[in-house]
């Protein structure tokens, strides 16, 4: 850079003063302050859009890097998947494929292969219990009925006379 000391600037302005005249010269600064406020800014400018597009070619590597990534978690997991499901069929094969005296066995005992869901159709008591009892507790939900005497009954106020 250029080293700009107090003399030189001194010199400089000795210079100016005499080369351009007292009248003009604090036109021309302001004039020279302008311009040099302009190149500042331009080059503010510049910099900033060369740090964005660096930035931005930094974030794209970045994404490129995540897709790759996700693209390689998703194939190991098919994979996984496909050998869980083949080591699956070999297991049901010969667990199924044995001999027939004990499939027949199993099949005296009633028990199936797999469990299956059955669905409780229109038993209230099997809904009702699926609702665990502190939610019922908290949400108040009366667990016994009673009739409306016995609410009556049980509310009235104690008379004194008795």
């Amino acid at each position: 850079m250029i080293d700009l000391g107090i003399s030189k600037l001194a010199m400089i302005g000795a210079v100016a003063l005499v080369v351009i005249g007292p009248e003009k010269l604090p036109k021309v600064a302001r004039t020279v302050g302008a311009l040099l406020g302009k190149a500042q800014r331009y080059v503010a400018d510049v910099k900033a859009e060369v740090n964005r597009s660096i930035e931005l070619e930094e974030l794209k590597k970045m994404k490129d890097s995540m897709e790759s990534a996700a693209k390689d978690m998703g194939a190991s997991a098919q994979s996984a998947a496909e050998d869980f499901e083949k080591s699956w069929s070999e297991a049901n094969t010969a667990y199924t494929g044995s001999s027939l005296d004990n499939a027949s066995a199993l099949a005296d005992l009633g028990s199936p292969l797999v469990p299956t869901y059955k669905n409780p159709g229109k038993n209230w008591r099997l809904k009702r219990g699926a609702v665990p009892q502190w939610y019922k507790a908290k949400t108040g939900v009366r667990g016994r009925v009673q009739s409306g005497a016995a609410r009556v009954a049980r509310f009235r106020p104690k008379s004194h006379l008795s």
